[in-house]
């Protein structure tokens, strides 16, 4: 049906997409999903019910699956769309997408669940990743239907026995490659080192690893909505916190509206099988991105996964931690954290009172709070060594975050 778009969730008609003549958008569940014994909603803040859901209900969620700011401005010019046109965007290039959503014309059938590949050898690899800035997502390329949100580039591929694949036709990727950027310098090494650092000291995190083709490095980031089954790749449902949230990707920090850390401590309690594994997890991301400098950690930056349990029950969890970096490093980016702890936006202000009131905010105790903050200083002061040894290229980042962990300890454990 043309003007409409089917919504799947895996390979399964979740409801339908439905612009109006200025191409906002509504949705409604299928009445045959809705039926079945088995279903979920998209989102947390979109339960299943027979209505429809209005522009306000529904955007954060699908304007949620698409690239932000420059990055959708670009994509749109290649396409020759609107930027503002959430439904044209998704028409165009919401074949593989953040966790299991696809968007196909409505009466067209799904990919076949094998996916299709193209060998990517590394000389175009090398052209493709130096294209991004120009050409994001590779949108307008023929056969090629994905969307990743964020600002930052990103190219996904599907990466078999070392061997690069470019998927088509909305077939699912397995990876992630993040060029360097010429504005920050060591961007690259700074995310590995972190990633790897988090990982080091027991936190959830998406696996990394640093490669190179031609004169790029770039930064490969295992999906981990993503997993092998019979038929090849299945996609695993998610949403950042904006989406499960409602609030709109252009409002993603709580100085503009967006998520504050009790909304997300207070998200988890409401929608995660685990609250207390899962409050514990955030307690221990929220510490871990004030030892490193991450000021940008806001609401897209951390997601709920959705899964089933051994006997086929909803689980909800917290999914690993991803764009973990440390963005005091660049003199050009804001040194205001994207959610106030405490009431201080300034991570280096950050004192033991701004972490009682910070306990106070989230519902958790003081002594619980306090008693972490200096366990996982400790321990990432210590892990440091390691990790810089697993990293040689990143000996600055590590560095300056040993640096930055010392002082912390000193500041707030005073």
């Amino acid at each position: 049906m043309k003007g409409v778009l089917d919504v799947y969730l895996g390979r399964r008609l979740a409801g339908r997409l439905t612009p109006d003549e200025h191409g906002l958008t509504t949705f409604a569940y299928d009445a045959e999903w809705l039926a079945a014994p088995d279903a979920v909603p998209l989102s947390h803040s979109m339960p299943l019910h027979s209505g429809v859901f209005g522009r306000n209900e529904c955007r954060a969620f699908f304007a949620g699956v698409l690239p932000e700011s420059g990055k959708r401005s670009l994509v749109a010019r290649n396409l020759g769309v609107s930027a503002n046109n959430d439904y044209a965007l998704l028409e165009r290039i919401g074949g593989d997408c953040a966790g299991a959503v696809t968007f196909i014309e409505s009466g067209k059938p799904l990919p076949p669940e094998k996916g299709e590949y193209r060998l990517v050898r590394d000389a175009e690899l090398e052209k493709l990743l130096l294209g991004l800035p120009g050409r994001p997502l590779m949108a307008g390329e023929a056969g090629v239907r994905l969307s990743l949100a964020g600002v930052q580039d990103k190219l996904a591929v599907r990466i078999i026995d070392g061997k690069v694949y470019l998927p088509l036709d909305g077939s699912p990727s397995s990876h992630i490659l993040k060029p360097a950027i010429k504005e920050y310098p060591g961007v690259v090494q700074n995310e590995a080192f972190c990633m790897k650092l988090a990982q080091a000291v027991g936190l959830n995190v998406a696996r990394v690893e640093v490669g190179r083709v031609g004169v790029v490095d770039y930064l490969c980031v295992e999906r981990y909505d993503r997993s092998v089954g019979p038929a090849g790749l299945r996609r695993e449902h998610q949403e950042d916190f904006c989406q499960a949230l409602n609030v709109s990707p252009d409002n993603k920090y709580q100085a503009e509206g967006g998520p504050s850390l009790k909304d997300c401590f207070g998200l988890l309690r409401e929608a995660s099988s685990s609250p207390v594994r899962d409050l514990q997890a955030m307690l221990d991301a929220v510490i871990f991105n004030c030892l490193i400098g991450n000021d940008d950690a806001h609401g897209k930056n951390f997601s709920l996964l959705y899964g089933r349990d051994a006997t086929g029950g909803r689980t909800v969890s917290l999914a690993p931690l991803y764009d973990l970096i440390s963005t005091a490093q660049y003199e050009n980016l804001s040194k205001a954290m994207a959610m106030k702890l405490g009431g201080e936006s300034d991570s280096q202000k950050l004192s033991q009172v701004h972490f009682a009131k910070f306990a106070e905010d989230v519902g958790l105790t003081k002594p619980i709070v306090r008693t972490r903050v200096a366990e996982l200083a400790s321990a990432t002061a210590k892990a440091i060594d390691g990790v810089s040894k697993e990293l040689p290229e990143a000996k600055e980042i590590a560095l300056a975050v040993s640096e930055r962990t010392r002082m912390f300890l000193a500041r707030v454990m005073r």
